[in-house]
């Protein structure tokens, strides 16, 4: 034994390395001068013999321990470059010290970690490759303020959990070190000693890449040009995005799973050629439960790897940009699963989840609740949305089960929940944590969409933060799906004893900006879609039609989901729908004003009609809708309009370009002064079974009407 070495060595905590017990090793094993020399040690478990290799010098190094524990005194007064040269059994390696490289973690990004404002988290915890101080390697970083130790495992050390130990940040509970040699495609998890002995290996929170499907192993990812904005071919795009801050814009959304494409460039296609602004994803981060799918997110960064690499969602994204098309992720910031290697008591203590083992467990679904007092995991989870948001481009989150963050008592029983300190049963934490996070994507990043996907009565949702809210764009106005799709199940003969599931809407549709989805899970398919409605193929395919219709006119925002197999006539009827609903301000300048919206028939229920306008501030943008959701067509129907003028058909459901039946009104018509349904004039028309009929309206001067008086008088003369 080196007496020089062992008398600068710290045997207490030595013995902690050995038995892999300690949370500091960098305070232990990191090169250090001393009077005489610098002492250099390694815990090499399993080595016959190690040495220390300094500019082509070879330095022997003692075992000072039989467990693997090697030291060695170099002469000199300053830290040089070396690396160790280790031989076990037959094979020698050659790797720099992990140790002798310094903390990658500022004090201010930990400080900032703490306080749950470290919005870009994802840039240090997590698997990064980087070079230090000319050494290539990757930095690993996990949250896990509980457990005695915690290691880097992977391919890179055999799954040795006593090779690299990880040094723990004294204020945040931050496990970091960066390991020379490691590299992208490295496989890896965290193995920790828990307080009580155990050992458990968990999947990196962070990780950027995941062996899922087929393991639940992390992956060290390079992201290359995805992480460089200069490598990015969607300036035009980026800078205009801006537009969507300003509700007044026209948003008809696209769902679907990447599952259902081959690719980027015929998604693109499909929905350009539809005419959609923006495509709504269905999760496209890891999970590895297929029976559960794709919202029981595993790996919060990773793109899935059913999907290809981050590579290819960065061209999936840069695709859709370029053909001038938004994209928007399904995101599940409420729950996660049960997954042995996730997020569970990830440091043996419910760190990420509720505390309370009780109300932790998501009552219809049986995954965890997020804790969201817990600063940190505001800070994943806010740093997980500014990573797809910036560092994909994504241009909105669809935040799905929001009313399990807000309610304590979502789906409990009285006594299975506990009231906040008000006794009532807001989650002020979940709160107080989506407003942070609305309020600094948009101050961040103007234009994205905030989408709330939220089945309570949660009022002024999509209120600014500044006036006390939450701060959402919009919220899927699920109740007007559900009255809809009950509506149409019914056949047309019993419609009128269901007319208020069709009108109900119109007494709250102003108390948010609301999207109207014929999408998801309420609909499914259009095979399925179909299958709900009564009558015949052909009558069938006219309620679609009429149900998309009436979607497009009514306020708020459309999302519907044919499937890229639909048949051609029900494409060409979508994207004349998407045109018309484009171009025409009246569908969506005033969707969140009265002003924009007037019934003409609201109470037609024996004939299963509704009319009305929409409107901007200039008559001449009026429009006048006709919605017939009876089997029989009605010829000269007479309809009270706005003012005197020419009112022209520019859409009718029912051509036979989209395989209607052909009841179209094909001339302009003028109206006339005969009084119906309180208004002074009158247009008489054909309205067709199953259809919706959509007139422009031009206004011109009145006729001047001769005075009564007169007019008397002339019949006598005569």
């Amino acid at each position: 034994m080196n007496e020089k070495c062992y008398d600068y060595m710290d045997w207490p905590r030595i013995e902690a390395i050995v038995y892999a017990e300690e949370a500091s090793p960098r305070d232990v094993m990191s090169p250090r001068i001393t009077p005489d020399g610098i002492l250099i040690q390694g815990f090499f478990p399993e080595a016959g013999s190690a040495d220390v290799i300094i500019d082509g010098t070879t330095y022997p190094m003692e075992q000072e321990d039989e467990a693997g524990y090697f030291a060695a005194m170099i002469p000199g007064r300053k830290i040089p470059g070396y690396r160790f040269s280790v031989t076990r059994g037959e094979q020698m390696e050659e790797f720099e010290d992990p140790y002798a490289f310094p903390c990658q973690i500022t004090e201010e990004e930990e400080k900032a970690f703490c306080a749950g404002v470290y919005y870009h988290a994802y840039e240090k915890l997590g698997a990064h490759p980087m070079t230090v101080n000319g050494v290539e390697g990757t930095l690993f970083a996990v949250w896990a303020p509980n457990a005695m130790r915690v290691s880097a495992v992977g391919d890179f050390n055999n799954w040795d959990g006593r090779c690299h130990m990880m040094h723990r940040m004294p204020m945040s509970g931050i496990f970091e070190l960066f390991i020379p040699g490691v590299k992208a495609g490295n496989a890896y998890k965290y193995e920790m000693k828990l307080k009580h002995g155990a050992i458990q290996l968990k999947a990196d929170p962070y990780a950027a890449s995941a062996a899922a499907p087929l393991s639940d192993n992390s992956v060290v990812a390079d992201l290359g040009s995805a992480a460089d904005p200069a490598a990015w071919n969607d300036g035009e795009w980026m800078k205009n995005r801006s537009i969507f801050a300003d509700r007044r814009q026209p948003l008809s959304i696209y769902e679907t799973s990447l599952t259902d494409w081959d690719g980027p460039d015929e998604l693109a296609a499909f929905v350009k050629n539809l005419g959609y602004t923006h495509v709504e994803l269905k999760p496209v981060m890891e999970y590895l439960d297929e029976n559960a799918g794709p919202y029981s997110t595993f790996a919060y960064f990773a793109p899935t790897a059913r999907f290809g690499t981050a590579q290819d969602f960065k061209a999936l994204v840069e695709k859709l940009h370029q053909e001038g098309i938004g994209v928007i992720l399904d995101w599940t910031p409420a729950q996660f699963p049960r997954v042995e290697a996730g997020l569970e008591s990830f440091d043996g203590t419910p760190l990420y989840e509720v505390q309370n083992p009780a109300e932790a467990v998501h009552p219809k679904w049986g995954t965890l609740l997020y804790n969201y007092a817990s600063p940190m995991v505001r800070d994943f989870l806010i740093s997980n949305a500014f990573y797809w948001l910036e560092f994909f481009h994504a241009d909105g989150l669809r935040m799905d089960d929001v009313d399990a963050m807000l309610y304590l008592d979502y789906g409990r029983a009285p006594g299975q929940w506990t009231p906040n300190l008000y006794g009532t049963n807001e989650n002020l934490y979940a709160m107080e944590f989506l407003k942070h996070l609305n309020s600094v994507v948009k101050r961040k990043l103007p234009g994205v969409l905030l989408i709330a996907q939220e089945d309570g009565l949660w009022p002024e949702l999509t209120d600014s933060v500044e006036n006390d809210h939450l701060g959402f764009d919009y919220k899927w106005n699920t109740s007007w799906t559900q009255d809809f799709l009950k509506y149409l199940s019914v056949d047309p003969i019993e419609r009128k004893n269901h007319h208020d599931e069709l009108t109900l809407s119109m007494l709250y549709t102003y108390c948010e900006h609301y999207v109207l989805t014929l999408a998801g899970r309420d609909v499914g398919s259009l095979v399925s879609f179909m299958e709900r409605m009564p009558g015949d193929e052909k009558q069938k395919a006219a309620q679609i039609r009429a149900a998309y219709a009436y979607q497009m006119l009514h306020p708020g925002c459309m999302m519907t989901a044919p499937d890229k197999d639909a048949p051609e006539q029900i494409k060409t009827f979508l994207r004349d729908l998407n045109a018309l609903y484009k171009a025409q301000p009246a569908l969506w300048e005033k969707d969140d004003d009265y002003e924009g919206f007037e019934w003409v028939q609201l109470m037609k229920y024996e004939e299963n009609v509704l009319v009305f306008e929409r409107r901007t501030d200039k008559p001449e943008e009026t429009l006048l809708a006709l919605c017939n959701f009876a089997a029989i067509p009605y010829e000269n129907y007479q309809v009270g309009v706005p003012f005197y003028g020419k009112y022209k058909e520019i859409f009718n459901s029912d051509q036979k370009t989209y395989g209607g039946e052909g009841v179209v009104n094909a001339r302009g018509k003028t109206c006339r002064a005969e009084e119906c349904d309180e208004r002074k004039y009158s247009i008489k028309l054909n309205l067709p079974a199953l259809g919706v009929v959509i007139f422009s309206c031009t206004p011109m001067e009145e006729p001047i009407e001769e005075p009564k008086e007169e007019t008397d008088k002339v019949k006598k003369t005569a």
